[in-house]
């Protein structure tokens, strides 16, 4: 299953890297596509990274119908997502790799970002939310982020 989910994976990053005008980078089971390159000091293993996100079960493409959260607004007005700035709902997440609950795909693939960097995060179910059901995300199920970094500091 797992074997499938990264060909699937490697097929999507060739297809958005066609003409090799994106960055990709790899780290421990993380891909990580950059679209627009930030600029500054890039987040350490131990650092605080602040970004917005749209998080996808991956299937082989990027699709609203596999939203499964999204701190970014623009994403969920374009998904007809519920949410509400009122309510805080588009704020950016602020995350520290080394003491924050993260799947293990998305911190390999927040190491090394920079601010201001637009980036997609895929990995496979190996490196995502295990073997239970999460939310509706099934068990063992590839993932893809969509990345908007504001800020990183590291100690």
């Amino acid at each position: 299953m797992f074997a499938n989910q990264e060909k699937r994976i490697e097929t999507f990053l060739n297809n958005q890297n066609r003409n090799n005008e994106y960055r990709l980078v790899h780290n421990k089971g993380s891909n990580r596509l950059v679209l627009v390159e930030g600029q500054g000091d890039s987040l350490k293993v131990d650092g605080t990274v602040s970004f917005f996100y749209a998080g996808y079960v991956f299937t082989g493409n990027v699709s609203a119908a596999n939203l499964f959260a999204t701190n970014h607004e623009e994403t969920a007005n374009s998904s007809n997502w519920i949410g509400s700035a009122e309510n805080g709902d588009f704020e950016a997440i602020t995350l520290n790799l080394k003491e924050d609950e993260i799947v293990t795909g998305l911190r390999n693939g927040l190491e090394g970002v920079m601010p201001g960097e637009e980036c997609y995060i895929v990995f496979s179910g190996k490196y995502g939310f295990g073997k239970k059901r999460f939310g509706i995300i099934d068990p063992n199920s590839a993932i893809i982020y969509r990345i908007w970094v504001s800020s990183i500091l590291n100690e």
